[in-house]
């Protein structure tokens, strides 16, 4: 019983923090600090400040005036920046203008002059970095939570592309057997020979690099593992009673495959699709960090890593180590969660 108890604390643990993974990634520009799209706001006067560092701003409306974007679209891009930010020390009022001590580095200023007019109706705001900034003056902390969207975002359809892959060749080879199963079964093992990091750079080589050619080829080396598993459990299954009396009413072989077959063993797969989640989170972030996954400006968490690693072993390490503990995290979540699954669906077959 007390085993029992501690995997069930683990899989809440990992189901909490998936949840509030998927409520930050739905959120992203609303939680974010800095909402402007892909959190790409630069201020290199304000470059690799460390955790907690702010200063107040001086806000300028942008001669555009910023594009107005609905509400949904804001959720999804960002909203752009309608005002142009510029630290400051300190400042005063003298009549219509607004006179500023710019903040140029720690201890060198400049004394500036604006119209009140030409800035916003609150001229100046507070700016703070919670896990300080990189060497753009760009936000850590709002570029981890927009980089949210992008892990879950590879996971999601690398899972669905290697499940429908993975299930469909598995249950064809496990269900008719034969030259069936030799074609399918000598195809998994020639893209098991190769290895996945190598696989996906050549996918990745072929479809260009960007944000969806990089779901697509994580997604494309992972279906080889569910195939496997399917193909077993599917030999297992296909010489049930219930399989047999499918077959003597005459029923098809899709619908029996698809009505009978996979909803049976549905369990196993729920597991492996848990782990192949962790597994396209870590590839990802690899890609990334190699340069041939997600491109600037887009926030990842890899590409933060390539970004700020330097920085590990000089004054501001939380730049590099922040998003390496995301990742950490979320992949233990999923790790989790897999076990959860595992161990329950032990428990289930005992019975």
């Amino acid at each position: 019983m007390k085993q029992k108890r501690r995997y069930t604390t683990g899989t809440r643990i990992g189901a909490t923090l998936i949840l509030i993974s998927c409520v930050v990634a739905l959120l992203a520009y609303v939680i974010a600090p800095d909402n402007s799209p892909n959190a790409n706001r630069m201020l290199p006067e304000l470059a690799n400040k460390k955790p907690g560092f702010a200063i107040q701003a001086l806000r300028l409306r942008k001669p555009a005036g910023g594009e107005q974007v609905s509400f949904v679209n804001g959720l999804i891009n960002g909203r752009p920046d309608r005002y142009q930010y510029i630290p400051l020390q300190q400042y005063t009022m003298q009549g219509d203008s607004i006179i500023i001590q710019k903040f140029i580095d720690d201890g060198v200023y400049e004394r500036k002059s604006y119209a009140v007019d030409a800035c916003a109706a609150k001229p100046v705001t507070t700016l703070r970095f919670y896990l300080g900034s990189d060497r753009f003056g760009r936000d850590i902390a709002s570029r981890l939570i927009i980089g949210t969207r992008v892990s879950l975002g590879v996971g999601c359809i690398a899972v669905l592309l290697s499940l429908t892959i993975g299930m469909l060749l598995g249950a064809l080879a496990g269900y008719f057997k034969g030259k069936t199963d030799d074609i399918i079964m000598w195809l998994i093992n020639v893209i098991w020979s190769v290895p996945t990091l190598l696989l996906v750079f050549a996918i990745t080589l072929v479809l260009g690099k960007g944000f969806w050619q990089v779901f697509i080829a994580v997604g494309l080396t992972m279906w080889v593992n569910v195939a496997r598993l399917v193909r077993g459990q599917v030999l297992a299954v296909r010489e049930m009673e219930y399989v047999e009396a499918a077959r003597a009413l005459g029923f098809s072989h899709a619908r029996i495959i698809a009505g009978h077959i996979l909803p049976n063993i549905l369990g196993p797969v729920l597991v492996i699709a848990a782990n192949n989640f962790a597994s396209a989170i870590v590839i990802e972030a690899g890609l990334s960090f190699l340069g041939v996954g997600v491109q600037p400006p887009q926030p990842s968490w890899g590409l933060m890593i390539k970004e700020n690693y330097n920085f590990i072993i000089t004054h501001n390490p939380m730049l590099a180590l922040a998003p390496g503990i995301t990742i950490m995290l979320l992949v233990l979540a999923f790790n989790l969660l897999g076990n959860g699954l595992r161990d329950a669906l032990q428990v289930k077959s005992r019975f």
